[in-house]
């Protein structure tokens, strides 16, 4: 008998990629947990070889699951894209997408420009904001759907994870910490979810922090940064050559974590349709990244 990949199948492994474990995965499925671990037996069986990696404290795919969830986003974006374009029921309807800042650089741009392609009829209006922002806005139902940054343990579990990062203090490399009296600290606006965990447990020590300049712009604050006006929280993916990473005397700040995020106030397949493009882009995105 032929080997074939289920596209059902294909369909479980791209869920546990992009919601990081089988349990959140049957939840966004609307499937048990056996169900999806029946499928992906399934898929091992048919390739002879494990996709997960059921070793505790391991990463979550094996190089031959990574590999496989690469070719799954292309198939099932192909099959997808061929159901959209031959079907009687085309989507319709108008979409609340908001982003940070930090996700326009990702390529949502292009994201967007295809599902407006594929789906001529359904209209997409973005904004650009902070993180705790859109969380508000999602919680009210003023979006649909974010594309933005969370702590890791703050994930919800219908959280689509896209990609994790290390939150890191920074500083210039030749700019020298004072010995004794404030630090010089670099912050984003109120709004910013890093400046509050700053200010709630970043104080918490010996040292103290005195604001001496608040941006809302990453590329303020990079290039402040750069200058040695003081030290502030990047992500380790925005660390430049001409920072190091500053650990001592200073609280660890915790993970961080990109998600898609819908409003539990809105039900549309074309919102769906429109979570599940982001997602399956952006993650074979990050893949390829790490491969």
């Amino acid at each position: 008998m032929a080997r074939r990949l289920d596209i059902d199948s294909l369909r479980a492994l791209q869920a546990i990629a992009a919601s990081g474990g089988v349990t959140r995965a049957a939840d966004a499925l609307a499937l048990s947990q056996s169900a999806v671990s029946h499928k992906i037996k399934r898929l091992e069986e048919s390739i002879e070889c494990p996709l997960l990696n059921r070793r505790a404290g391991g990463p979550l795919l094996t190089e031959a699951g990574l590999r496989l969830v690469q070719y799954a986003n292309r198939i099932l974006a192909l099959h997808d894209e061929a159901l959209a374009a031959l079907g009687k029921n085309r989507l319709t309807g108008k979409i609340r997408l908001g982003i940070t800042e930090d996700t326009t650089s990702d390529g949502l741009a292009a994201i967007l420009g295809r599902f407006s392609r594929l789906f001529p009829d359904v209209a997409v209006r973005t904004h650009v904001s902070q993180s705790m922002v859109l969380q508000r806005e999602i919680e009210d139902g003023s979006i649909d759907l974010a594309v933005l940054q969370v702590f890791s343990r703050d994930m919800r579990a219908d959280d689509i994870l896209l990609y994790e990062d290390d939150l890191c203090w920074v500083k210039a490399i030749d700019f020298e910490l004072p010995v004794e009296g404030p630090i010089p600290f670099l912050s984003y606006d109120d709004y910013c979810f890093y400046r509050h965990w700053m200010l709630e447990h970043g104080t918490s020590g010996a040292r103290r922090f005195e604001t001496v300049l608040q941006c809302t712009s990453r590329t303020g604050i990079v290039a402040a940064a750069e200058a040695g006006m003081g030290v502030t929280i990047l992500n380790r993916r925005h660390v430049t050559s001409a920072m190091e990473i500053v650990e001592a005397d200073l609280p660890p700040p915790p993970g961080i974590s990109y998600v898609i995020r819908q409003s539990r106030r809105t039900h549309s397949n074309s919102v769906t349709a429109l979570a599940n493009e982001i997602a399956r882009e952006t993650r074979d995105a990050a893949l390829l990244r790490v491969a």
